[in-house]
């Protein structure tokens, strides 16, 4: 597309008169000092908020901050892009003249008022289709999108007057404040074409009108369809596909129904044009899924269609549409096959993936099954056309599956020169296209015969809408190399193209490799992303020996204290109740509602040393431990990657931004974010992302004055500063340089090892305390509510710590069985 030169763009600025420009759009501009004011079209503006500067040729709004030049005024009007507003002022309203003069008023050609004079629907809707059709031929929008679907056929776009609207309707008409103008409107209005709003209908849709089967002056248009191009840049809600109002009339393309037997049967406008790019000329389409119309199947049973090959979209929808379908036709002796795209895929799609299309959509209808199986002896073969294809026809561009010969018409039958018969060949398969791989961390390799594939930058490629890699090819001494998306239609013939002249071979060749290398990448993408959507399960054998180790440090008489002295053999001295209550904090993240630690002290002093030393003995599948955290990092980490388990963050200073969702997901045990998406058509979707607790929150600060909504929520354990306690730290590092320190860091490793292996051990059970009833706590505050949950939850990790030393006793509530263990009098001491 041609870049606007910045020479047309200051013109348009400098020398359309934005004054004259909304004056002539209706506004009533009144003078204001050296400006001129208006009521705002962009908000609801009572008393006039928007300022037109003449002398810089400028607009803005003090209401709601619009602002710009006379292209941006007619981008935000008009709802268009820049370049659009620029063709408009050029040429559309004709502002600027062949000698650079501005033009006082607009030379927009209008549509004639004739229309209003003979009052006839059909006429005018005739005038609509040729403006638009003309549109569209020269709008680069519109023959982008048809590009990027397969569709910018100029034979397609001529034969069956595919159009464009894109507003500019309005600037072919007499002005609304005139007679002609609002007749005119009127009529267009009770077509559908114009909304009451005076809107155009089918604004920004590529338009496809839908003729009766009379020819000529005297074919009537009896249907309008209308799909949007802007896709995910539309507001949320907005209808893709449009028609005009009232019920479905008309069957596209009905020519072929007088000439065929066989008829194929899309599910959308976009899908059956598919096929007749691709020389499919005997097909149609319904209405989408319910959209089979009365008028359609008479049409079928009037031109005795015998067979009908259902190539409805590959999903849940499609396929019930589809049976239903073929239970009406069987009514009528129509026998009905089902082409059958790759799941969740239709026609167009399926033909943009899959090259060459047109030998790909011969493929799928060819391996189409008879549907309704009962009604078919056992071993009745896939789909065959009724008819050879012939060479010479599929020259032409005319192919028609199931054509009726001559003879069925009535007429001497001739064999053409050059016919032949396609041999039935299967549409390509897992296992057609399987083709082995040689996978390693950086890159691909494929080999077909001499040729050697080499693929880069998968491991980027982690959305099923793009395919973006660094392929090269090489054969001998050849090679060719290239960056490209693969489902990129252009950039796969440019490389198809490109690589046959280095290598010297034939490009049906190459075409023929391509297809299986994205066949290949297309399954290991599938898997690459499945294995990061799905958090990798680490299972972890422990030797019986092991095992028995672990039980006999649970089972221990006195096994707080086993704990404080096992702290003391790995090197950490001192802090005996810090200790303990960070080791049962983490035994608390197999409950239900587990504790949380913060440690605070000044820097320099020990916290993360603590902190490090509790998390040590916990087995690594079950933390996770970050330095720091963004505002939304925790609704992304996956459903179930942190249900229990401990969340260690090195300073809460670290997690500022995430505080919100870590406070969340304290209290109320899982976090639920909605956000916007695409989803697999491109379109913007609300997404919910939802993460699963509980999860044990264990962090270090050195604040002095804590969030109260931290303190609330947090047991915060502070560290001896001491002179004695660094006294005892200097004596230990001065040990770790000595024969006994380098046998206490072997002896280390050892009971970090049983740690681990008795925290694997302990079972999430629920903990009944039957002196709950009895117990007392401080109620002068109401921050004690939450003091007493984790004082009571703090007798619970000891009674879950010393499960494998209590009866594990069942419960049956309600037809629900679950284990649990009792509290003691020692547990709450």
């Amino acid at each position: 597309m041609a870049r606007i030169s910045d020479d047309v763009i200051e013109r348009l600025k400098n020398e359309v008169s934005l004054v004259r420009l909304m004056e002539s759009q209706g506004f009533e501009l009144k003078k204001h000092g050296k400006d001129t004011i208006c009521r705002c079209p962009f908000h609801d503006d009572k008393t006039p908020s928007l300022v037109v500067t003449p002398s810089k040729n400028l607009f803005h709004c003090f209401g709601c901050d619009a602002a710009g030049s006379v292209i941006d005024w007619v981008m935000k009007r008009e709802g268009i892009s820049f370049r659009r507003a620029v063709e408009i002022l050029q040429n559309d309203i004709g502002l600027i003249s062949e000698s650079h003069e501005p033009v006082k008023q607009s030379t927009t050609k209008q549509l004639s008022s004739d229309l209003v004079a003979e009052q006839d629907e059909q006429q005018a809707l005739k005038r609509i289709i040729d403006f638009y059709h003309e549109t569209l031929k020269q709008s680069p929008e519109a023959l982008e999108y048809l590009e990027s679907r397969g569709l910018n056929n100029p034979e397609l776009i001529n034969k069956f007057k595919l159009g464009f609207s894109n507003r500019t309707l309005a600037y072919r008409l007499p002005a609304k404040n005139r007679k002609a103008g609002a007749e005119i409107r009127g009529l267009l209005q009770s077509v559908g074409i114009l909304r009451k709003t005076g809107h155009e209908h089918f604004n920004g849709s590529i338009v496809v009108p839908i003729f009766d089967n009379r020819q000529g002056e005297n074919e009537q248009i009896k249907e309008v369809y209308g799909r949007k191009i802007l896709g995910s840049k539309l507001r949320k809600g907005t209808a893709q596909h449009l028609y005009l109002p009232g019920e479905h009339l008309g069957i596209w393309n009905h020519l072929p129904l007088a000439a065929c037997d066989e008829i194929i049967l899309c599910e959308s406008l976009i899908d059956a044009m598919t096929f007749w790019v691709n020389n499919f000329r005997n097909v149609t389409c319904s209405y989408g899924t319910n959209g089979f119309t009365e008028e359609l199947l008479n049409g079928l049973i009037n031109h005795n269609i015998k067979r009908v090959l259902i190539a409805y979209d590959r999903d849940e929808a499609g396929n019930v549409a589809a049976d239903k379908l073929a239970d009406q036709l069987k009514q009528y002796n129509i026998d009905c096959y089902r082409v059958l795209f790759p799941k969740n895929m239709d026609a167009n799609e399926y033909a943009l993936k899959m090259s060459p299309a047109r030998k790909s959509l011969e493929l799928v209808i060819r391996k189409a099954e008879p549907m309704l199986a009962g009604e078919h002896p056992p071993g009745t073969p896939a789909f065959r056309p009724s008819m050879d294809i012939s060479a010479k026809a599929r020259g032409a561009g005319s192919e028609v599956l199931g054509a009726r010969t001559e003879k069925e018409q009535g007429k001497p039958v001739t064999k053409a020169e050059g016919e032949t018969v396609l041999p039935a060949s299967p549409i390509p398969t897992s296992h057609s296209l399987e083709v082995t791989a040689e996978v390693t961390d950086n890159e691909i390799i494929m080999l077909f015969g001499s040729r050697r594939y080499r693929v880069r930058g998968l491991k980027k490629a982690m959305s099923y809408e793009q395919l973006k890699i660094n392929l090269c090819v090489s054969d001998n001494d050849c090679m060719h190399v290239d960056h490209l998306d693969l489902y990129h239609a252009k950039q796969r013939l440019s490389f198809i193209k490109q690589a046959s002249i280095e290598l010297g071979v034939n490009a049906d060749v190459i075409k023929k490799d391509l297809t299986k290398v994205l066949w290949k990448l297309e399954q290991l993408q599938d898997e690459q992303i499945q294995k990061t959507l799905k958090p990798e399960v680490k299972e972890i054998q422990i030797s019986s020996e092991e095992e028995q180790q672990a039980l006999d440090l649970l089972r221990s008489p006195d096994l707080l204290n086993q704990i404080l002295n096992d702290f003391n053999r790995a090197g950490v001295v001192g802090e005996e109740t810090n200790k303990l209550v960070g080791y049962l904090a983490a035994v608390s993240r197999k409950l239900d509602d587990p504790l949380a630690v913060i440690i605070q002290s000044t820097s320099a002093a020990g916290k993360s040393a603590l902190m490090n030393a509790v998390l040590a003995m916990i087995p690594e599948e079950e933390k996770i431990q970050y330095s720091a955290m963004t505002g939304q990092s925790l609704f992304y980490m996956g459903e179930t990657n942190l249900k229990h388990k401990i969340l260690a963050i090195a300073e809460e200073e670290g997690a500022e931004n995430a505080s919100y969702a870590m406070k969340l997901l304290q209290s109320e045990g899982e976090l639920t974010m909605a956000s916007t998406g695409k989803d697999a058509d491109g379109n913007l979707t609300t997404q919910e992302y939802h993460v699963e607790g509980p999860v044990m929150l264990f962090s270090t600060t050195t604040a002095i004055d804590l969030d109260e909504e931290l303190m609330n929520r947090c047991l915060v354990l502070t560290v001896n500063e001491s002179r004695e306690q660094t006294k005892q730290i200097h004596q230990m590092q001065r040990r770790k340089r000595t024969m006994a320190g380098l046998e206490d860091k072997a002896e280390k490793k050892r009971i970090l090892t049983v740690h681990k292996n008795a925290q694997r051990l302990i079972k999430p059970l629920q903990i009944m305390n039957p002196y709950a009833d009895q117990l007392t706590f401080l109620d002068d505050k109401t921050r004690t509510r939450r003091d007493h949950e984790k004082y009571l939850t703090l007798i619970d990790s000891i009674a879950l710590l010393h499960q494998h030393q209590r009866e594990i006793k069942t419960k049956t509530f309600e037809g629900e069985s679950f284990d649990y263990v009792e509290v003691t009098l020692d547990d709450i001491k």
